[in-house]
């Protein structure tokens, strides 16, 4: 009987392909928007999440200056500068800490035969390979003695060996940073960009004694990377760093730290909600089309009866009970909606594919979405057949057979 009624509600459709076709064009969008926007949603809220863990996975950064946000956003006040006696108290005192990477930049031209590069320069220690999980893709890292002498080596980033050497080893060679001669001793493994489109391999580092001796001409520290025991949570770390640090720096209790203390996990979470948040929002405007569909199905399904109300009045003369033409009607909206649901669905994976390459996100599909937008466009055609197929099976057969 179903089976049946399946196959006479191909037939109908076929009959009017041009009008069914526009009529499900509201389901179609409707389930193709809805699958596009979570799965892109997902592959952005992936990259983003990647793209934070990829400068440290459980790290803390911590700057001096006051945070202020006014209309030009996030601003921060100058303030005293970190000494390396801080960085001891922090890896002596702060039981959750893995490791205190101290760090001081500057932009520099990086020279080297004809070649010329403006970069970063980071002055750092060995714990900055520990804390940022970065390897090296040839060389080493700097030596005990290199670090108390503060000897005029180098480490390279991936892209200014690139820019600098092209194709060639670099290791052993030695540059000069702007009028400063160092030789390089190794080469980072790529890491490629991090959010914003910073080039994380687009950088030098130095020993940082050599960093503040030769470059900076002071013994301050600009920043701190702090890194997280994998068995600390990094909100309590940071708790005891922050008490740690007003206790070092004198903060009176009531006054504002003069030090921003930047939680990479925290900032994850937040994007993370706010991403899921707009891919719901917009997936909400989305449904809206099945809706719309639904009301297109019903009008073209009330159409349908008052053109085949003979038809309808001659199966119910010849013995058809009232159900069974309720039956044929409503299985002929689902079957509408539901092979606009699969044209929706497959519609949405191709443009996802293609909108996640264009977009440089990850392709990140989601079953469980596909499944409840077929579901429900297969919902929306019970709904809004149900008026249109109790109407057919209301009619009196004597008044339909005189209907022309």
């Amino acid at each position: 009987m179903l089976w049946n009624a399946i196959l006479l509600a191909l037939a109908a459709i076929r009959r009017n392909l041009m009008r069914s076709t526009l009529t499900v064009l509201g389901i179609i969008i409707g389930v193709a928007a809805v699958i596009i926007m979570v799965t892109l949603g997902n592959g952005a809220t992936a990259r983003v999440t990647s793209d934070i863990s990829s400068l440290g996975a459980n790290v803390l950064m911590v700057m001096p200056g006051q945070e202020r946000r006014g209309m030009g956003g996030g601003q921060r006040e100058e303030a005293k500068l970190f000494e390396a006696s801080d960085v001891e108290a922090i890896r002596d005192e702060a039981p959750g800490v893995s490791g205190v990477a101290p760090s001081a930049s500057k932009t520099m031209q990086a020279i080297y035969g004809n070649g010329n590069w403006s970069t970063t320069v980071n002055g750092v220690d060995n714990a900055y390979f520990t804390v940022r999980s970065w390897t090296l893709a040839s060389g080493r890292q700097f030596t005990d003695a290199e670090l108390t002498a503060g000897s005029a080596v180098c480490v390279l980033g991936n892209t200014v060996r690139k820019q600098l050497f092209a194709d060639h080893d670099p290791i052993g060679s030695n540059i000069r940073l702007q009028a400063i001669s160092c030789q390089v001793i190794g080469v980072l493994q790529t890491k490629g960009q991090a959010g914003m489109g910073m080039d994380q391999d687009d950088l030098v580092l130095t020993p940082i004694k050599m960093y503040q001796r030769r470059i900076s001409g002071d013994r301050h520290i600009s920043g701190l990377m702090i890194g997280v025991r994998s068995d600390s949570q990094s909100s309590a770390v940071s708790a005891q760093v922050e008490r740690l640090l007003r206790q070092r720096r004198r903060i009176q209790p009531g006054k504002e730290n003069d030090f921003v203390i930047r939680d990479p996990q925290e900032l994850i979470s937040t994007l993370t909600g706010t991403t899921k948040l707009l891919t719901m929002l917009l997936g909400a405007v989305a449904a809206v089309s099945l809706l719309v569909g639904g009301i297109g199905i019903m009008n073209i399904m009330l159409v349908s009866v008052t053109e085949r109300t003979r038809e309808i009045g001659v199966r119910l003369a010849i013995g058809a009970f009232d159900r069974d033409v309720m039956t044929q009607f409503l299985v002929e909206a689902v079957v509408l909606s539901s092979l606009g649901g699969l044209m929706g669905i497959t519609i949405g994976i191709l443009v996802s594919v293609l909108g996640a390459r264009a977009l440089d996100v990850p392709f990140i599909p989601n079953p469980n979405i596909a499944v409840i937008a077929f579901v429900f466009s297969a919902m929306v055609g019970v709904l809004f057949g149900f008026v249109p197929a109790r109407r057919a099976a209301m009619l009196d057969p004597i008044e339909a057979l005189r209907h022309e």
